[in-house]
């Protein structure tokens, strides 16, 4: 392995696990350019698939608490996502995937811009139950067939005034449960096979970073976290367009 190698790895790593643990998601996002110039396309998805599971458990503990005192309201999401990953990945027999991820960064470009520039975030705050089931399993479908299963749900969550603990204790379980989903299906295929020693580099940097990332949560009010989500969303929308297109 060489030394431009190894350099572009642990930039990756320290892009992706700091995201992560800041926000919650977005860390193919930020650690995939780096991982593609440097690795073949399956083998950098699976990489960043696994630090993105190895570091979100640090942010999963960071909101136990959270997660423990409302079990039902991750249930809404987590089980029917568990279920859209399946038809998604069926979806990809008659769907170009290329299409549905421009069209979803589409969607998200135009979420995230029109809410960045507002000088409020709304405040969607009566109980959703059925909502929060259907951008669960559509978070799924969208897993299944685009890999953007954090995408919908992101956005959701920024519309609720909940605290960011509230948030995170929804968003994170939700993102390690449908990219282990991910990492199975990859492992069965062998993606694994030579990933040894990239693997090696990648996930202590992607966990130290992640802990930085967490020393920046902790420090963020709640509304400062929403305004993450709101600027990760379009953050995601150009880098998910622009790979597409280029």
């Amino acid at each position: 392995m060489t030394a431009e190698i190894i350099v572009y790895l642990l930039l990756g790593a320290a892009a992706g696990g700091f995201i992560n643990g800041l926000s919650g998601t977005g860390t193919a996002l930020f650690a995939l350019g780096f991982y593609l110039v440097v690795l073949d396309p399956v083998t950098a998805v699976a990489i960043v698939a696994l630090m993105s599971i190895v570091a979100g458990l640090q942010g999963a503990w960071v909101v136990r608490h959270a997660i423990l005192a409302q079990p039902h309201r991750l249930m809404r999401f987590l089980l029917p996502g568990l279920l859209g990953v399946p038809f998604g990945v069926w979806l990809l027999n008659g769907l170009d995937a290329s299409v549905l991820r421009l069209g979803v960064a589409g969607f998200l470009i135009l979420y995230g811009g029109y809410f960045a520039v507002r000088r409020s975030l709304p405040a969607f705050s009566r109980p959703t139950p059925i909502m929060d089931c259907i951008i669960g399993g559509v978070g799924g479908v969208l897993g299944g067939a685009a890999g953007m299963s954090g995408a919908l749900p992101s956005m959701w969550m920024s519309l609720r005034p909940w605290t960011k603990f509230e948030t995170r204790a929804v968003l994170q379980p939700f993102n390690i449960v449908m990219l282990s989903t991910t990492v199975v299906l990859l492992f069965l295929r062998g993606a694994f096979d030579d990933a040894g020693p990239a693997l090696l580099i990648t996930i202590p940097a992607g966990l130290i970073a992640a802990q930085v990332g967490i020393a920046v949560f902790r420090r963020l009010s709640d509304t400062a976290f929403r305004w993450v989500l709101i600027l990760l969303t379009l953050a995601m929308g150009i880098g998910v367009g622009l790979t597409e297109l280029l």
